[in-house]
């Protein structure tokens, strides 16, 4: 799945979801920045049941800076939509920023 969303993104076929644009500003996060995340970065969970198009988290790396993206992808059209954007919290996530905390 991490192909679909890299041929995506490189060819521009990308929605930006308003609740990340607005996440995005808060956070400092540019769009290039997330691009970079889904080019290079990693899924590292996947929500099969999420509607109208499954989402994955992706995990990657920019200057340093961990960065989580949650994506859907939409076989149909070949359309990435960046859902949100957010950088990883101890609270949440193990000191790999991969895993998620047990509760």
């Amino acid at each position: 799945m991490i192909e679909k969303i890299r041929t995506a993104v490189s060819t521009g076929n990308i929605e930006w979801q308003k609740h990340a644009l607005e996440r995005m500003l808060e956070r400092g996060i540019s769009r290039k920045r997330v691009k970079n995340i889904l080019l290079s970065g990693e899924i590292i969970d996947a929500y099969p049941g999420d509607k109208p198009y499954s989402s994955f988290l992706v995990y990657g790396q920019d200057d340093g800076d961990v960065i989580h993206v949650v994506a859907a992808y939409d076989d149909k059209s070949g359309t990435c939509f960046i859902i949100t954007v957010y950088r990883p919290d101890l609270k949440y996530f193990e000191s790999n920023l991969k895993t998620r905390r047990k509760k």
